[in-house]
């Protein structure tokens, strides 16, 4: 144990000979240990306690501390882009070529390096995102990417803000607060409710710009490899990496999210244009309410199936006796007719009566009866 403490000691020492004077006594910048505890007890807390805790009772609903504490985010993140800008890179003081640490006194300088320790302070208030998805039994969000991202950097900007407070490495700051505030826009929307879901179709693009954003970084970052900048070449290597790092681990979680979202979508469309009748399947709720909705037609009845196909059937020996034996039965089944016409008729929903067992149908038959008995007695009388 004396061993340890001896080691830690030395770490202090070799960081305080090398480290930022202006930052040294500030709160937690003495030595990394108390941030890298605070970083490790969160860690425990997401993954082990607090699903251990929240285990066997039911999930908090906090709507309302949700929408209080994404917009303090957004307004929090509001200010630090503003104080990292208007303290060198919005201004044109800071060369976004080569900007070496200015380790004066001057106003803007200290505001800059201000800015840095309260934009290392902001990396513990992100914790809450996770504390919260804890709280409401939300274990799905609580992944690797998420854990690690918020892990690692307040350790991260601690040597920042101790050797570096300021300069090129500031552009990350710069960077990463304005996509805070498009984020916690964002989930301060997702919070207030469903009826603000239809302004929230962005949500994918909100991971590009994170990639874009890790990019840039890169790119910003690297270039100090092959140009002479007074800035150190650790720190480039440090910043640099991160943002590999995590422009992977991004560009999985987008992967994972969106294309097989896609992917699947798309095999469900396949499979809705393959139904009979060509109706597309529903893909939510409330995609029934744009579908054409199928006319209501009356299925035709054993019984009437049977009616028409005796009168179809009447209907062709009415024609072939009828030219035989004249036209007792061509009248029976144009009668028949009508009357399987009625029948046909009323499964289809339109009333005929008029046409089936009215003056024109059964009217007509009975005046041809009257002719053929006529005709007949006229043939049965001898000449």
């Amino acid at each position: 144990m004396a061993l340890i403490m001896k080691y830690i000691e030395s770490i202090n020492r070799y960081m305080d000979s090398h480290s930022d004077s202006r930052t040294k006594d500030w709160p937690m910048m003495s030595s990394p240990f108390p941030t890298l505890a605070v970083c490790l007890t969160y860690v425990y807390l997401v993954k082990v306690l607090g699903p251990r805790l929240m285990e066997n009772r039911k999930p908090l609903h906090l709507q309302n501390l949700l929408v209080v504490y994404n917009a303090s985010q957004v307004v929090f993140s509001a200010w630090l882009f503003y104080e990292i800008g208007v303290s060198g890179w919005l201004t044109g003081h800071y060369s976004f070529r080569c900007q070496p640490v200015d380790y004066s006194n001057n106003p803007r300088t200290l505001r800059m390096v201000h800015a840095c320790w309260w934009y290392y302070f902001s990396k513990f208030t992100e914790f809450m995102d996770t504390m919260f998805f804890v709280l409401r039994k939300k274990t799905s969000q609580v992944t690797t990417l998420h854990v690690i991202h918020h892990g690692c950097m307040p350790m991260s900007v601690w040597f920042g803000v101790k050797f570096t407070p300021g300069g090129h490495s500031t552009f990350f700051g710069l960077l990463n607060t304005f996509v805070h505030i498009v984020m916690y826009t964002y989930y301060m929307f997702s919070a207030m409710g469903p009826q603000y879901q239809k302004y929230l179709w962005w949500k994918k693009y909100l991971t590009t710009l994170q990639m874009v954003q890790f990019i840039l970084i890169m790119v910003h970052a690297f270039q100090l490899l092959f140009i002479d900048c007074n800035y150190p070449k650790a720190f480039v290597w440090w910043i640099g990496m991160h943002a590999v790092m995590f422009f992977f681990l991004f560009n999985e979680f987008y992967k994972a999210a969106y294309k097989n979202r896609l992917m699947k979508k798309n095999a469900q469309l396949a499979n809705g244009h393959a139904k009979p009748n060509g109706y597309c399947k529903s893909i939510n709720a409330h995609d029934d309410l744009f579908l054409p909705q199928p006319v209501a037609t009356a299925t035709p009845t054993a019984a009437t199936a049977t009616t028409e196909a005796k009168a179809n059937g009447t209907l062709a020996n009415g024609h072939a006796n009828g030219l035989k034996n004249g036209y007792k039965q061509l009248a029976n089944g144009n009668g028949n007719v009508a009357n399987g016409n009625a029948v046909h008729s009323k499964t289809n929903g339109i009333l005929l009566n008029g046409y089936g067992n009215g003056s024109n149908g059964n009217g007509y038959a009975t005046k041809l009866l009257d002719d053929v008995a006529q005709e007949l007695t006229h043939r049965k009388t001898p000449k």
